[in-house]
């Protein structure tokens, strides 16, 4: 199935997305990688204020480069979803519903996203142009000294992913290759 979508649904449509589904979605997606990752769990741990609301939010990770001029960013491709890991659960129990990056994610991230109804999409690696095409806005919301690993938000349009891990344990990961290794 393909799905249009607006961000600000996430939170009630990522329970209904399979595994292999592809998704244009449409809205407000914060850049964070590992470095913020670790600020914004320890933000938490301190009761401090976090730099967004991660109440059915979409994180993407990426590092995107700087802008050249005339564009509102640089390439914008996915990171190793998998250096994500050890913060992804304590993020999806706080609200996070979508997670967008690249590559396999551990056993503690599936069981926090079924418990959560949270989906992980994956973006194509080594497409950071054509994902930049998708970016009409953004904006540095946090930990502007880690550079383009800084938290951002973007505003997107028709950015194309594909869901990779559902909340039914669905894994695109896991039956993909099975399903081509019976064929």
């Amino acid at each position: 199935m393909h799905y249009d979508l607006n961000t600000a649904d996430l939170q009630e449509a990522a329970p209904k997305l399979r595994a292999g589904d592809t998704v244009s979605l449409t809205g407000t997606v914060y850049t964070a990688r590992d470095a913020a990752h670790k600020r914004i769990v320890a933000a938490m741990e301190a009761g401090e204020p976090l730099p967004f609301n991660l109440q059915g939010a979409a994180i993407y990770y990426a590092g995107p480069t700087p802008a050249k001029p005339g564009q509102v960013i640089g390439s914008c491709g996915p990171t190793t979803s998998g250096r994500m890991d050890p913060f992804a659960p304590r993020l999806l129990d706080a609200g996070l519903c979508c997670m967008i990056g690249k590559g396999v994610r551990g056993d503690a991230v599936a069981e926090a996203m079924a418990r959560n109804g949270a989906v992980y999409m994956v973006a194509v690696g080594g497409a950071g142009a054509l994902i930049a095409g998708a970016v009409k806005a953004l904006e540095v919301v946090a930990y502007d000294d880690l550079g383009c690993e800084s938290v951002k938000r973007l505003t997107v349009e028709n950015f194309p992913a594909i869901v990779a891990m559902d909340c039914a344990g669905g894994s695109l990961y896991r039956d993909g290759a099975a399903a081509w290794k019976e064929k």
